[in-house]
């Protein structure tokens, strides 16, 4: 795979999901299950993206979070809006993660931040950017001086015993590191980790279109992006950690011990 060719195709879809941000209000709103929802937004990303990436590379199938798709294969994974209850509230933490999965690993991925304008981009290989300048993760090894982002608390009918973990990892945490932050999105966590500004980020899920873009750029700002258990990260895997080599050790044990 020419993976630069297909980074450009990526950062055209997500020009063209952008322009939909920049002229639309959110909308009307669909429910998907207690306290989550779509707005007007999410779909009309989703389905520009979706067409511009059917054009381009017909071979190779699209997978969005609205609307489904290809979930085998080569595939694109789509998040129109990460951070959709964010957007609807007006803060300014969301983004359009668009990420490339091939031969079972995430190769490439774009994430556009487009009420902060920042865009980051990265292809096996070739590093990862920040509006075109190189970026690199932490490199800290101090537990007590680290700023870890956690994934949000689940809502629904599993909520609470999904949450036992969640806050099992919190009260782990509080004690030891520096500060804990939640954003409220994945595609936001995962390149401010790769940016440097957190030195990890934990979550206990791994929906593809949440995670794949910025597991890319992670890896590819010298990061390890394991799952929960510290295996490799793969698209089947139950969470998403990337963290600098430093601390992955340290913070494995207490993720160990909040999963009991």
């Amino acid at each position: 795979m020419d993976l630069a060719e297909l980074l450009k195709v990526a950062g055209a879809a997500v020009d063209r999901g952008r322009v939909v941000t920049d002229s639309r209000e959110p909308g009307e709103l669909t429910s998907k299950g207690d306290r989550d929802m779509a707005s007007e937004v999410d779909f009309a990303v989703e389905r520009e993206v979706r067409a511009f990436l059917e054009r381009a590379t017909p071979e190779i199938g699209v997978l969005g979070e609205e609307e489904g798709g290809a979930t085998d294969g080569t595939r694109w994974v789509l998040d129109p809006i990460d951070g959709t209850v964010n957007f609807i509230h007006g803060v300014p933490l969301w983004g359009i993660s668009l990420g490339l999965i091939h031969e079972g690993r995430a190769v490439a991925g774009v994430i556009d931040h487009p009420a902060l304008g920042t865009r980051y981009a990265a292809a096996e290989g070739l590093g990862a950017t920040c509006n075109g300048k190189p970026i690199r993760g932490s490199e800290s090894t101090s537990l007590t001086d680290a700023l870890v982002a956690v994934g949000d608390y689940a809502v629904g009918p599993e909520g609470a015993v999904k949450n036992a973990e969640r806050t099992a990892l919190t009260e782990l945490l509080y004690p030891r590191v520096q500060r804990i932050r939640m954003i409220g999105t994945a595609a936001t966590a995962l390149t401010w980790t790769a940016n440097g500004f957190f030195d990890a980020t934990i979550m206990f899920s791994n929906k593809p279109w949440d995670t794949m873009a910025g597991v890319s750029i992670c890896r590819e700002a010298g990061l390890r992006v394991l799952d929960l258990d510290g295996s490799e990260h793969a698209p089947e895997s139950r969470g998403t950690f990337a963290v600098s080599a430093g601390l992955a050790d340290a913070l494995l044990e207490l993720i160990a011990q909040a999963m009991g």
